[in-house]
């Protein structure tokens, strides 16, 4: 199973980019799907996260400005980020909650990371 994340780049604020995350491999079934983020210097913490019923949750400093979605047909988790600030600046990382075909048991895994610069 992999996770791999895109949609990063150089932003000016004001921006709205759309990171996505496409879960691969041998999958039962997917669980809740998180945008986690890490700021240089400041610990990794949850953006976003979406269960496989659609129920979202948001840290406050993105509410309001960013919208998590979910293809549960293709694997796939969007994180639409709207009014971007410099503060937003940050490597993003999904993570999902995966059971593979090969074993009863779910496991969270990672994807690599895409970085968003925002420049003011």
């Amino acid at each position: 199973v992999q996770l791999q994340a895109s949609g990063g780049g150089l932003v000016q604020a004001g921006g709205s980019p759309r990171l996505s995350c496409a879960a691969s491999g041998y999958i039962y079934t997917i669980n809740t799907m998180n945008w986690y983020r890490r700021v240089a210097g400041k610990q990794r913490e949850l953006v976003a996260a979406i269960t496989s019923g659609g129920s979202t949750n948001y840290a406050d400093s993105v509410k309001g400005r960013f919208t998590i979605g979910r293809d549960n047909a293709k694997n796939t988790m969007y994180l639409q980020m709207n009014s971007l600030k410099p503060e937003d600046t940050a490597v993003y990382y999904c993570n999902a909650d995966i059971r593979s075909l090969d074993s009863t048991y779910y496991f969270y895994y990672w994807g690599q990371g895409t970085l968003v610069t925002v420049s003011s």
